[in-house]
């Protein structure tokens, strides 16, 4: 679980956990404007900005980190590649991300649109995150994507110009949203399904996280497997249909398995019965529900690809479909003047 610090009086505090921290804001023991710090964080930031302490998160850049012998814990310098980006379209989006001379942005193999001249492309062995990892190492990295169903490398693309930014363009695989996330703003740190993530800064560690209970393990949609990104740069997540946004104070949401895309650290996510024998049998939605409660953000999805690859097979008529015409009075019998 998250561990945060906190300073009061120029003294740091710490650590505590991230629903202990909640319940000092909602008791008034921390106010917006005190600082506070986790690991993935560029500096101390005040309270009122992180979310899910207050109601209402206050706007305004974060002052510089405290100086003082007091200090004992310093956030780190960045460590992921400082990147701009535009998101185009609606439904079918694309991410364009602007890289300066020697910047790197990492992705699933598959996943480039389009590039300008200079973007120069390479597939290596992890996502390098760590570049003074040994040969052995980079490949234990490398299996563990394997063991999530990715490919054993990643695409680094880097503008290898001299002079001007260019960009390079990914596009999401099926109809849906791609969400941009500041990792450094969510506490470095969020877990998603296996095949959402779509792109990141380089040094964005993508790695994999083990559920932790065996039944979330069973029947949770992902297998014993979610994904995990760590960084404090920029990542891009792709999920399909529309995105909702939900923020958790201590509340319990029960959700499909397979409308979950990502949460941050201070959620607890479990899975649970969906309800009575005749509801489990007959209800439409599932033998289990993924349930969530705790303090942080989760991003939710209206139309897995699963939910949607189901209804295209159900209706080909090889796999036993009816074949109709959805718009014509003939239905079937239209097909009898086709070629």
């Amino acid at each position: 679980m998250a561990e945060w610090y906190y300073l009061k009086n120029n003294q740091q505090c710490g650590p505590v956990a991230g629903p202990e921290l909640k319940k000092m804001a909602d008791a008034g023991g921390l106010v917006p404007t005190d600082l506070v710090w986790r690991e993935g964080m560029e500096q101390w930031a005040p309270a009122g900005r992180v979310g899910g302490l207050f109601s209402v998160a206050e706007v305004g850049a974060p002052p510089p980190p405290p100086a003082g012998g007091a200090i004992a814990v310093r956030p780190r310098a960045m460590h992921c590649h400082e990147i701009t980006y535009e998101i185009f379209g609606d439904d079918m989006q694309v991410v364009e991300v602007e890289l300066d001379p020697g910047e790197t942005v990492i992705a699933e193999a598959g996943g480039m649109n389009y590039m300008e001249e200079d973007i120069a492309f390479e597939a290596k062995m992890g996502d390098g995150s760590q570049p003074d990892a040994t040969f052995f190492g980079k490949l234990l990295q490398g299996a563990k994507r394997v063991v999530t169903g990715e490919s054993l490398f990643m695409t680094h693309f880097t503008n290898s110009g001299g002079r001007v930014p260019r960009r390079v363009a990914f596009a999401a695989p099926y109809p849906g949203k791609i969400i941009a996330l500041n990792l450094a703003e969510v506490g470095g740190e969020l877990t998603c399904q296996k095949d959402s993530f779509l792109c990141a800064a380089l040094g964005t560690e993508v790695g994999i996280a083990f559920a932790k209970r065996l039944g979330t393990g069973l029947f949770g949609g992902e297998g014993f497997i979610l994904q995990r990104l760590r960084g404090d740069g920029m990542a891009f997540l792709h999920a399909g249909g529309t995105i909702i946004r939900k923020q958790l104070n201590g509340q319990t949401l029960r959700v499909d398995t397979g409308c979950l895309v990502a949460f941050t650290p201070g959620i607890d996510y479990d899975i649970q019965r969906s309800g009575g024998l005749k509801s489990m049998v007959f209800g439409g939605e599932g033998l289990f529900l993924a349930t969530l409660r705790g303090h942080g953000t989760v991003w939710l999805q209206t139309l897995p690809f699963s939910r949607l690859a189901d209804r295209i097979i159900s209706s080909s008529p090889k796999a036993g479909g009816s074949g109709k015409e959805q718009g014509s009075v003939l239905g079937g019998l239209g097909n009898l003047f086709g070629d």
